[in-house]
């Protein structure tokens, strides 16, 4: 039996910016079937026990794709990284696995098969539908050990602006504009984002 050498895994929300782990290479693309939405609770990171906060996750839709950035990694990178991520997106987030195919933007690359993180609706801290403005008044005043959750809004619709601007992503997009609605002080600060 030989020992797999390289893992894609895919990020969709803080993995966009922050993965936190060593990779050998990284590409923007996008997976069929599913769409990112803010359903998901975070009493760790973003927020806590008593004000959770919004953080995204995966739902299965036919109909939608839904764009990231996969990570390669290779030789002891890869039990580095699931070590890594299976305490920060399974024990901490309550995410599960699944394997997803990944197209990558790239012209002349090839899709493959990528690792992904989802919080299903069986999950405890699962927070499921909201209309925009109800999301965004949760994010604009949670706060949890890695910072506020606006930041963590913000940098994903950052993400998407850079990286992806063809992409109209209404949900995220629609939770921003809420949420700088409610915090105008942020208009000015917003730009201000670093992109990483």
């Amino acid at each position: 039996m030989t020992e797999k050498t390289s893992l894609w895994i895919f990020g969709y929300g803080s993995l966009v910016w922050k993965p936190d782990f060593k990779f050998k290479r990284s590409s923007v693309g996008y997976i069929q079937g599913y769409k990112r939405r803010f359903w998901h609770g975070d009493n760790y990171y973003r927020g806590n026990k008593d004000m959770p906060a919004r953080v995204v996750t995966l739902v299965e839709d036919d109909n939608e794709c839904t764009w990231g950035v996969a990570y390669e990694v290779t030789g002891s990178q890869i039990e580095e990284s699931l070590k890594y991520l299976n305490v920060r997106e399974a024990a901490l987030g309550g995410y599960v696995t699944k394997v997803v195919k990944f197209i990558p933007r790239e012209e002349g690359h090839l899709p493959h098969l990528a690792l992904v993180y989802i919080a299903t609706c069986d999950n405890p801290i699962y927070l499921g539908p909201a209309s925009p403005e109800e999301i965004a008044a949760q994010i604009s005043t949670c706060k949890g050990k890695t910072g506020h959750n606006i930041e963590y809004l913000l940098r994903l619709a950052e993400f998407m602006r850079l990286h992806c601007p063809e992409v109209e992503d209404e949900h995220l997009f629609s939770i921003e504009a809420a949420t700088l609605a409610l915090t105008p002080f942020l208009l000015g600060s917003k730009q201000s984002i670093p992109a990483m």
